[in-house]
């Protein structure tokens, strides 16, 4: 970098020391923006279960699964609309394991965004008060990520999603307890 000064106004030395200065500056600034937090480079974990009979270990099962239609009733279609209009995935203490549980939830989710192309969605990653900040905003974003993952499985192009971490910092609920934990501990989907 050269520095260009009338010689009047700056001194040789005094332009040097005022270009080490600005790197200083720099150096700190950007040091301030990192963090010491290591991310594991791991694959992100997604719980996965197979049906007896179907796949995985070779046996078939005596009734195809195209002739057995599923039975439904009014809980099970209310249990289905309350999961289509859900945009809240909840954790396990510690954990950042897509639970089976929220399948429903991920798949309505695909489906929306993977019809509507250019809707882009923030993936907000959260955990309870427990431990330190920098590993709750790890954790957060190793949440998220996860939910990321498993919307990019279900069709859905990664340049809709954003993984974002608040960690501990928005609580959906106060509380010390592990009702309040339990709510806090989650990854919400929301629109950009």
């Amino acid at each position: 970098m050269k520095l260009t000064l009338a010689p009047s106004l700056m001194s040789k030395k005094a332009a040097r020391w005022a270009v080490i200065g600005l790197c200083s500056a720099s150096a700190l600034w950007l040091s301030g923006c990192g963090s010491t937090v290591k991310l594991d480079d791991k694959p992100v974990a997604v719980e996965s279960r197979t049906i007896p009979g179907q796949g995985g270990s070779g046996q078939s099962s005596a009734v195809p699964a195209s002739t057995v239609a599923p039975v439904s009733t009014s809980a099970d279609d209310e249990a289905a609309a309350r999961a289509a209009r859900a945009r809240v995935i909840y954790f396990d203490f510690d954990s950042y394991v897509v639970k089976d549980e929220f399948r429903p939830v991920l798949e309505s989710n695909a489906k929306v965004l993977s019809a509507a192309r250019s809707k882009r969605i923030f993936v907000e990653g959260h955990t309870d008060e427990r431990g330190g900040r920098e590993y709750n905003l790890a954790l957060g974003q190793k949440r998220a990520e996860a939910v990321v993952k498993s919307l990019s499985v279900l069709g859905v192009s990664p340049d809709q999603l954003e993984a974002v971490s608040y960690g501990k910092e928005r609580p959906a609920v106060t509380g010390s307890d592990e009702e309040a934990w339990a709510k806090n501990r989650r990854v919400e989907l929301k629109d950009r």
